[in-house]
């Protein structure tokens, strides 16, 4: 049940973390583009409630991970109610077969996991379907796995040029917002700025100069719960944070409730044992400039 407790929490979790994150901004080396970074809350399996409370709190981009839970979540009463401009990120897996239902999402603003140009393709056409040929374009961003793990969704960095490319002069209903990566989990940072962060920073400059776009134009979404201040530092422009505002989150089948059970951790909560040492050696991190 929804407390007065829990509000109160949310509220300082939230405010704690934008000071976090106007710190981290304040330390970025001045060769990188002056983008305000964008704090998106990540509210999968909380309830509405919870949402409401930290829009209430001033906050208004929030992301989810799954199609049917931002469906069912967007368009709840509470919040069509109280939060009328919400900004919805889509930052999970998206399959073709599940397009349609995600761009129907009221005050959809971004989809950070376009990765394939075929994808790309089915989203263009479906929004202009679904929201009608006078529509604003949808904002879009390229995702890559920049880590090269097969657990991980993303488009392998070398096409990533082709793939930006494509979207610009061939999907019209679209517009191309930057790049995304989630990344390997619990990199330690005592070894030197995050590579996979690097990587896209590389891939953004590629991307930009084989396209003649203004770098500040191309957004950088990178950083989690326990690296989002190292992501501002090198260059990211918005940050996905759900579990330092929100509490760990609980799913259905978890342990209590599926017999033997092996269930993967959320990311967030994997490298939670790490996030207190690594936000120490951070602040004493010197950050490669680009």
């Amino acid at each position: 049940m929804w407390k007065v407790a829990m509000s109160e929490e949310v509220g300082k979790a939230l405010q704690a973390v934008v000071e976090r994150l106007n710190q981290a901004a304040a330390r970025r080396p001045k060769t990188l583009p002056a983008v305000p970074p964008r704090l998106v809350a990540v509210s999968k399996t909380k309830p509405p409630e919870m949402v409401v409370e930290a829009y209430r709190q001033g906050q208004r981009n929030f992301g989810e991970n799954y199609v049917n839970e931002l469906v069912d979540k967007a368009s709840d009463p509470l919040i069509l109610d109280l939060c009328p401009d919400i900004k919805w990120h889509f930052i999970g897996h998206l399959q073709k077969n599940n397009v349609n239902k995600l761009l129907g999402v009221p005050n959809l603003f971004l989809v950070e996991t376009v990765d394939s140009a075929k994808l790309a393709d089915k989203v263009n056409s479906s929004w202009q379907r679904v929201r009608g040929a006078g529509a604003q374009r949808l904002k879009v961003m390229v995702q890559l796995n920049t880590s090269g793990e097969q657990s991980k969704r993303g488009l392998p960095p070398e096409e990533t040029v082709k793939t930006v490319k494509h979207i610009v002069s061939q999907c019209a209903a679209l517009h191309f917002s930057g790049l995304m990566t989630i990344g390997r989990y619990g990199y330690d940072l005592s070894l030197g700025p995050n590579p996979d962060f690097q990587m896209l920073l590389s891939r953004r400059q590629e991307v930009c100069d084989g396209l003649e776009l203004p770098l500040e134009e191309v957004e950088l979404s990178m950083g989690m719960s326990t690296d989002f201040e190292h992501a501002i530092e090198v260059g990211a422009t918005n940050v996905r944070v759900g579990s330092v505002i929100f509490g760990n989150r609980e799913y259905p089948n978890s342990a209590a409730n599926t017999p033997n059970p092996s269930p993967a951790p959320s990311p967030e909560k994997t490298s939670k044992k790490v996030s207190e040492e690594a936000a120490t050696k951070m602040q004493h991190l010197t950050v490669s400039e680009h």
